[in-house]
């Protein structure tokens, strides 16, 4: 199984609205596609940022190609993204794993 990571943040007053968008964009995207066994976002706020760090499993690297494409190592964004100020990291990290288990806070 294939762990992918993102990272972005937005500032704190589009916090909510960018939760809400990239649980209808990043997440759906994924979690709708075969080959995806799960999505889970983890929220940190530092400053006046708000980070968000989405991980994405998959089966295997068609799986995430059919996510994201050929150069699946540069991050998804959606046209929607500027709204929220969000500043995106441009590359995700590919890791991989046996299983799923979230850290708890």
């Amino acid at each position: 199984m294939i762990c992918r990571t993102w990272h972005g943040c937005v500032p704190r007053e589009h916090a909510e609205g960018f939760a809400r968008h990239l649980q209808l964009t990043g997440v759906q995207h994924a979690e709708g596609l075969p080959g995806c066994c799960g999505a889970q976002v983890r929220r940190e706020t530092q400053g006046e940022y708000e980070h968000f760090f989405l991980a994405t499993w998959w089966q295997d690297l068609e799986a995430v190609r059919a996510f994201a494409g050929e150069r699946y190592h540069v991050a998804v964004t959606y046209p929607d993204d500027e709204q929220f100020a969000l500043l995106s990291d441009p590359y995700v990290f590919h890791h991989q794993v046996t299983g799923i288990a979230p850290l708890e806070p």
